[in-house]
């Protein structure tokens, strides 16, 4: 599965290192200037909304940026999209199945530097016990196709991830 981040190195300028920073670090999402989004788009419009409970480490080999890693930890129970009804529905059985499948994770397997100051970061994401690609209909999350051609409800979600991190202790 493909996760990328673009502008690696200005998300950890962000994270406060500094020219004198060591060759190993270790950094923790900071939750209060971070984001974890999504947007959907339906018939008449899109739907956006996020996950406002996460967390997550990034560890960083300034020397060798291949072995810098990411791992992240969502809770989906905090869903929101502000719609109750709907948040509740997306938490229900049908849909994200919180009971069973309270978490989503990320793990990275490969960074790869793309230029100075950009990077992609490959990795695995598992979701509704499902270790994939980011595509709904793989995660075996969608409404039944009937329900899908009437509602006009997109296979494709959208992601936005804005981290900032701080150094871990």
């Amino acid at each position: 599965m493909k996760w990328f981040v673009r502008n690696l190195v200005a998300v950890l300028v962000i994270a406060g290192l500094g020219a004198t920073a060591s060759a190993k670090e270790s950094y923790k999402f900071d939750p209060s200037g971070s984001t974890i989004g999504f947007s959907v788009h339906q018939f008449l419009g899109t739907t956006r909304g996020k996950f406002t409970s996460f967390s997550g480490r990034i560890e960083v080999d300034r020397e060798h940026p291949e072995n810098s890693s990411v791992t992240a930890q969502i809770d989906v129970r905090s869903i929101d999209t502000r719609i109750k009804k709907r948040d509740d529905h997306l938490r229900s059985a049908e849909f994200f199945n919180v009971e069973k499948f309270p978490r989503m994770t990320f793990k990275s397997r490969s960074v790869k530097r793309t230029g100075p100051q950009s990077g992609d970061i490959l990795g695995d994401l598992t979701m509704h016990g499902v270790t994939k690609p980011i595509t709904r209909r793989e995660f075996n999350l969608m409404f039944a196709p009937a329900a899908e051609s009437v509602s006009g409800i997109s296979q494709t979600v959208a992601i936005n991830i804005e981290i900032e991190a701080k150094r871990a202790e």
